[in-house]
């Protein structure tokens, strides 16, 4: 398939079928969707019951059919912001409800390393007990741990081999 690309940009060097194919992709494309104001003020909502631990408000939106990877506009998820905000108990939901642990945002951070840099030992714990990847990221979580010397993390952490 042709990559899709305006025919009439300049410099650009097309055959009548380079058109038709570009016009063909053009006329079934979907349309472009903006969310409305109210889609964006739930979303600002909903990130902010992960950062506050409002886990029961943020549940029953995820069981109601609201997308658990949803992100934000730094492409953090519930996950991460809950970590950053040293909220185990949120943490705690978002893995039971399946969560993607290992999730960067636009950073290439992850949960564990926000948990690591917050020192929230219990949601730290949490994660690297449903399998976080403390050499996963950027930084890494251990990397993250041994830059600060903190050594209960380090420890938490050594607990772990790496990957």
């Amino acid at each position: 398939m042709h990559e899709r690309t305006n025919p009439d940009a300049p410099g650009f060097e097309h055959s009548g079928a380079d058109r038709r194919e570009y016009e063909r992709q053009a006329a079934t494309a979907p349309p472009s969707v903006e969310p409305s104001a109210a889609a964006i003020e739930l979303a600002n909502r909903l990130f902010d019951f992960a950062r506050t631990g409002a886990e029961a408000e943020l549940a029953a939106y995820l069981d109601a059919g609201a997308p658990l990877m949803m992100r934000n506009a730094a492409g953090d998820t519930f996950l991460t912001l809950a970590a950053y905000h040293q909220q185990p108990g949120t943490v705690r939901m978002l893995l039971e409800r399946g969560a993607d642990l290992e999730a960067a945002n636009d950073r290439g951070q992850r949960a564990l390393t926000c948990a690591v840099f917050k020192q929230d030992a219990e949601s730290t714990r949490l994660l690297l007990d449903a399998g976080a990847d403390p050499d996963a990221g950027e930084p890494t979580a251990r990397a993250t741990a041994q830059m600060f010397g903190w050594a209960e993390f380090a420890q938490l952490l050594a607990e772990r081999e790496p990957r």
